[in-house]
């Protein structure tokens, strides 16, 4: 059973924000899935979070990883279903994830991030990592093994034979022109039941009222010999008013929430990676503009959104050495030199991971969300903020090469002796 639900977390009880993963942990006994910070006042900390009442198996204890020198790695964190000016519509952060991609030697990023339905942008240095991998990493509790391809196996939603048409010529589509290796394909005995639900903050989670048929196509798929898992569905009960306020740049992705439910939850149980894709992207709302806004146009223009997650899952990193057959390479948190973010979102996982590891945090300012949780709010410390993903890029630049950003602005201040020592500054 899915559950969605809001914990308030009282600010007194709580002296270092970076500790709320243990608190949420012991209020959710174990069983939450995905969490964000959603609202902070002077008193609270409210947290909407979603949970499986079902079995898991335990996740790896956070303990010391082997050390991997010689590798840069940047986590730009592009969260589904808040808005995201920069990366919440269809691949339009795609641009942003290549620059950065060109800074360091990987770049970890949400599925959401490259998604275009039909279009994908894919750097060979883009690790294409689902969210639940992304929080696991960046608490240091698991690896990342970089492998030449994956065997994807498809799970497909019980449905008509026209929409079957559809998805078995994208399967054609991408194994003929991309060459991605399609293990085996199951069709659901039942619908899955994925369907989008809006939080009190106006962010898109969602729920899945068959999870059974589910995990009954995945054991199917792992048996055969899948280390990644694609699910194709349809999202049910859309606001479709929203909907057509997305495509004129003026609302969250209301799909994006529930997709991001149903990836957590397969990758969760089986401990590989998994992306949902919506089986036939939706027609039914009635549009101001039937010409979208440009950063919503990849998924308009595309009838189905299967073909970029079977690219991309064809690529993306592993994270059990159980589902590997070769390695390329291996990263971990001792490889990671910053996380970038919206300034306003601040309140997930990597983030606070990063400030309690002493890992910088490169706020942009510019990718605007309707949230509003940021470092103030947290006292976060170990924040650079920068107006967009360009000024991003030159942080990046800087900490890989080892130099102070300090000496980057202006004004610049001067070091003298002196008996007044002001924090930060060194000596006066």
């Amino acid at each position: 059973m899915i559950e969605n639900q809001e914990y308030v977390i009282d600010r007194a009880k709580l002296s270092d924000v970076t500790g709320l993963s243990e608190i949420l942990h012991e209020k959710g006994q174990g069983k939450i899935l995905r969490w964000y910070i959603s609202r902070v006042t002077g008193q609270a900390i409210h947290v909407e979070a979603t949970e499986w009442s079902g079995p898991l198996p335990a996740l790896p204890p956070v303990s010391s990883r082997p050390v991997f020198p010689g590798k840069s790695v940047v986590i730009s964190v592009i969260p589904t279903g808040i808005g995201c000016e920069v990366g919440g519509y269809a691949a339009d952060a795609a641009p942003a994830t290549s620059l950065l991609a060109s800074c360091s030697d990987y770049l970890i990023t949400n599925p959401n991030a490259v998604n275009a339905s039909n279009f994908i942008s894919l750097k060979d240095n883009v690790l294409y990592t689902e969210g639940l991998i992304i929080d696991l990493f960046s608490q240091g509790a698991l690896d990342l093994y970089i492998t030449p391809k994956n065997r994807v196996g498809l799970v497909i939603e019980k449905t008509g034979p026209e929409n079957l048409e559809v998805v078995f010529n994208i399967v054609n589509a991408v194994r003929a022109v991309h060459g991605v290796d399609i293990v085996d394909w199951v069709i659901t005995d039942e619908a899955i039941g994925g369907r989008c639900v809006q939080e009190k903050s106006g962010a898109y989670v969602g729920e899945i009222e068959n999870p059974g048929t589910l995990f009954s196509a995945c054991d199917y798929l792992v048996k055969r010999g899948a280390n990644a898992v694609a699910i194709t569905s349809n999202i049910r009960e859309l606001p479709l008013d929203n909907y057509a306020l997305h495509f004129a740049g003026k609302h969250p992705n209301p799909v994006g929430g529930a997709e991001a439910v149903i990836s957590h939850l397969v990758g969760r149980k089986y401990g590989l990676p998994a992306a949902h894709a919506p089986m036939i992207n939706t027609r039914q709302m009635e549009l101001a503009d039937p010409v979208v806004d440009a950063r919503g146009a990849g998924e308009y223009a595309s009838v189905s959104g299967l073909a970029c997650v079977l690219v991309g899952l064809a690529r993306s990193p592993q994270f059990s050495l159980e589902n590997r057959y070769s390695i390329v390479d291996a990263v971990n948190i001792r490889n990671l030199i910053a996380v970038v973010a919206p300034a306003a979102a601040l309140g997930g996982i990597p983030m606070l991971c990063a400030e309690r590891f002493g890992i910088p945090i490169v706020a942009v300012k510019e990718n605007g969300t309707i949230l509003q949780v940021r470092a103030g709010d947290l006292g976060l410390k170990n924040v650079i903020e920068v107006g967009n993903y360009a000024e991003a890029a030159g942080v990046i630049q800087a900490l890989r090469q080892g130099i102070a950003i300090e000496s980057l602005y202006r004004p610049f201040v001067t070091l003298r002796p002196g008996l007044e020592k002001r924090a930060g500054a060194g000596w006066r």
